[in-house]
């Protein structure tokens, strides 16, 4: 099972050929490096990805590279977090009359709020993050309608 390592504090200067001779000991168990860079302007975001063959090797890099200075900055390694879905995106299915166009976001706006979650008892909280507003609002109403 291959290991992925988490490498950063790396120089926003930093080329690709740099971060692969910085892991030129360790060539025969290396699955894969990856030094992430920025979209637009092609330079080294600050971090990047070695993905090691085993869990014993990614071990020993971590520990003679770790703290190591590569570009004028201390290398952080460590074991890199299993990647995860962004919260609710694995239970977003459409439903059987939706189609992706309704799902999608084309125009670029702002997701809308989680909608409001129902109790045990039936009853619909409102979002933590407006109940005060839609508190003042509704005693705007209620004094507009006893006014009229």
């Amino acid at each position: 099972m291959s290991i992925r390592l988490y490498v950063g504090n790396l120089s926003k200067d930093l080329e690709r050929q740099e971060f692969e001779s910085a892991f030129a000991d360790f060539n025969a168990d290396l699955v894969s490096v990856k030094l992430i860079a920025d979209k637009k302007t092609g330079k080294c975001r600050g971090f990047g990805f070695v993905t090691v063959k085993t869990d014993e090797k990614a071990d020993e890099i971590v520990e003679k590279l770790n703290g190591q200075v590569l570009a004028d900055m201390p290398l952080k390694i460590e074991k890199a977090l299993p990647r995860t879905k962004p919260e609710g995106e694995a239970d977003a299915r459409p439903t059987s009359g939706e189609t992706s166009s309704k799902r999608s976001n084309k125009g670029g706006a702002r997701k809308a709020a989680p909608a409001a979650a129902a109790t045990s008892g039936g009853a619909v909280q409102p979002d933590p993050r407006w109940a005060g507003e839609l508190e003042k609002l509704k005693q705007m109403l209620a004094a507009q309608t006893t006014s009229s």
